[in-house]
């Protein structure tokens, strides 16, 4: 088993999405825009001599935005990772964080009859997975709680170099524990590790520590708190 503080976590915010353009909430599940494709694409050349070698998870939240930068920009690592029998993991714990239509994820039936995720594996979906309630509140405490709980899920992992794609607003709770509004990049890809190994984490928080940027593709733009 792979210790906690030898992993590398690469943390991804998603390209552009219609969202984000003219700061417009209201768009259920918002997809990527023409931009945001070239942003994915441009992810694609700056990671698929480093990361997309050695990775071995691919890990998505499951709203279009995320899943649609991780299909464009992380081909050949989900190609590799597929041949290798492990398949993409869809993470509805990865979810945006807020009770907005843009961060209220598509029923699974339509991402599976979506032809660009096709093979995508959606079992993990249930017919409420999007729903803002319980587990995913929208409220801080609900936040903090799923943002440590993908944290211990990352380091229960058996993998060393993880790539995920997710949102803004819960890779800050993720990273920081509590929404800090720092900037994040669409297609900005950050490298993390873990404060310390499971053993010597007292506090039980499975805390991340930035080691450095890998990509950045897109501009700063807001996410639906800000």
């Amino acid at each position: 088993m792979v210790r906690a503080t030898e992993k590398r976590i690469y943390l991804t915010r998603h390209a552009q999405a219609e969202h984000n353009v003219a700061n417009d909430y209201s768009i259920r599940d918002a997809p990527l825009t023409a931009l945001g494709r070239q942003q994915a694409a441009a992810l694609y050349e700056a990671t698929k001599d480093t990361i997309q070698k050695t990775g071995e998870l691919l890990v998505s939240s499951a709203l279009r935005r995320p899943l649609s930068t991780m299909v464009v920009g992380y081909p050949d690592l989900r190609k590799r990772l597929e041949a290798e029998g492990k398949p993409v993991i869809i993470l509805p714990q990865l979810q945006e964080c807020n009770a907005v239509q843009c961060d209220i994820g598509s029923p699974r039936e339509d991402l599976e009859a979506n032809p660009e995720y096709a093979g995508l594996d959606f079992s993990a979906l249930t017919p409420d997975w999007f729903a803002k309630e319980g587990f995913n509140a929208p409220t801080i405490p609900a936040l903090q709680a799923r943002a440590r709980w993908n944290r211990k899920w990352l380091r229960a992992r058996p993998e060393r170099d993880i790539v995920l794609v997710a949102h803004a607003d819960i890779l800050r709770y993720i990273t920081e524990g509590h929404n800090s509004h720092q900037d994040w990049a669409n297609a900005e890809v950050r490298e993390y590790t873990f404060k310390v190994n499971e053993e010597d984490d007292v506090d039980g928080e499975a805390v991340l520590v930035r080691v450095k940027q890998v990509a950045k593709e897109g501009e700063e733009a807001p996410s639906s708190s800000q």
